[in-house]
């Protein structure tokens, strides 16, 4: 096997500077699979057909796309696929602002903000409504020649979206590598409790244990809480730590479905199908075509 890296990207940001704002209008998308340390917004219009892949989530996008990602380590890449557009319009915005609890982001005005910039670790696809909500933003954001006014202005944008219902996490968070975080404390001990033997069989019965409650009040507490019921929400983590062993090592399929918890495997690739949609062999065939070598 060749062995491929993900480039780690060295940013137009310098140590003194707060945003960097590519526009481009072009016909293709050429650079590969990358991270970097800094945020990253990144709009693309008229792209109907490009892969998007962000960490464990490989989509095909549509006319517009929006997506925020906060995960120094996430890598991502939009490839060209199947587009066949002649006018595609990306504005990509690289910003290094420390939102941390103990800056002014971590006051009141700004918890919506906070937020939504530690749910973009895993990368957040947002909706179309709040894509045409900041769009006259974002296509004006290039035109602001002052870096008081366009850290404003990107600021702006960047609280509208945090307002917006429905923004969608792309990577799994066992993939992305973030921490559980919940803001309930049986919750979190459950969740904590996966996170350290997804590997192993873990039964209703005990997870309600954990958290002190019958199964069935337990069942519908843990749905509430994480818009997943119990079973979902193992196999997703499972998945996740999956396909980052697919990409990040040589182990054999096997070996991997069982590491993860997967008792055989051919329920490891039905469900890894099912959700994925595809094989996990094609899986790591795929992701590798996207890296180079450095």
């Amino acid at each position: 096997m060749i062995e491929s890296k993900v480039i780690h990207e060295i940013t137009q940001l310098t140590g003194k500077d707060v945003l960097y704002i590519a526009e481009r209008r072009k016909k293709e998308f050429t650079y590969p699979i990358h991270n970097h340390q800094v945020f990253e917004l990144n709009f693309v219009e008229h792209a109907p057909g490009v892969r998007r892949i962000v960490g464990d989530s490989n989509e095909v996008i549509g006319d517009y796309d929006l997506v925020l990602i906060t995960g120094p380590d996430l890598e991502h890449v939009w490839e060209q696929n199947d587009c066949t557009s002649e006018d595609i319009h990306e504005i990509t915005v690289h910003f290094d602002i420390d939102f941390s609890e103990d800056t002014i982001f971590g006051r009141n005005p700004f918890r919506s903000l906070q937020k939504m910039m530690n749910e973009a670790q895993k990368g957040l696809s947002f909706p179309m409504n709040a894509i045409m909500k900041v769009y006259p933003m974002l296509c004006k954001l290039s035109s602001i020649k002052d870096g008081f006014y366009a850290f404003m202005h990107f600021l702006t944008i960047l609280y509208e979206l945090s307002l917006c219902p429905g923004a969608r996490p792309l990577a799994t968070s066992s993939y992305a590598k973030v921490e559980v975080a919940s803001d309930s404390r049986r919750v979190l001990k459950v969740k904590n409790y996966i996170n350290q033997n997804y590997m192993n069989e873990i039964r209703l019965a005990d997870m309600a244990d954990i958290a002190g409650m019958s199964p069935s009040a337990f069942s519908r507490f843990f749905k509430l809480h994480t818009g997943r019921n119990l079973t979902d929400y193992i196999i997703d983590m499972r998945l996740g730590y999956a396909s980052r062993m697919l990409v990040d090592s040589t182990h054999s399929i096997a070996e991997i479905g069982y590491s993860c918890g997967f008792n055989n495997l051919s329920n490891f690739n039905r469900i890894f199908r099912k959700k994925k949609g595809c094989s996990p062999s094609e899986f790591r065939e795929n992701y590798h075509k996207t890296r180079v070598i450095v």
